[in-house]
């Protein structure tokens, strides 16, 4: 099981990304815990994430995130192609080649 939270302004664009990377999980027979939070409400569930991948919009906040977390995690955005496009089976490639999986 690995667990992958997105993050953006609002978490609600991202919201539709997670069904989409849900869907893409499920065809890869994977278990895969995906959500989405605004950046306001990231604090509160950076722990329980392997991953945290942030929507393109708030690339601005890389670094502030990345030294929030630490080492611990890794942390990365999301491709604006991707994003865009709502390609939910390569957004799960990224986290997935970040995990080392």
């Amino acid at each position: 099981m690995i667990h992958v939270l997105l993050c953006c302004s609002n978490g609600m664009s991202t919201s539709i990304l997670v069904k989409k990377m849900q869907a893409a999980a499920l065809e890869k027979g994977m278990e895969a815990e995906i959500w989405a939070v605004s950046k306001v409400d990231l604090p509160a569930h950076m722990d329980k994430a392997d991953i945290i991948l942030l929507g393109p919009q708030i690339r601005f906040a890389l670094n502030e995130i990345k030294n929030e977390v630490g080492e611990s995690k890794p942390v990365d955005v999301i491709d604006i192609m991707d994003y865009g496009t709502m390609n939910g089976s390569k957004v799960l490639d990224l986290a997935l080649q970040k995990l080392g999986k």
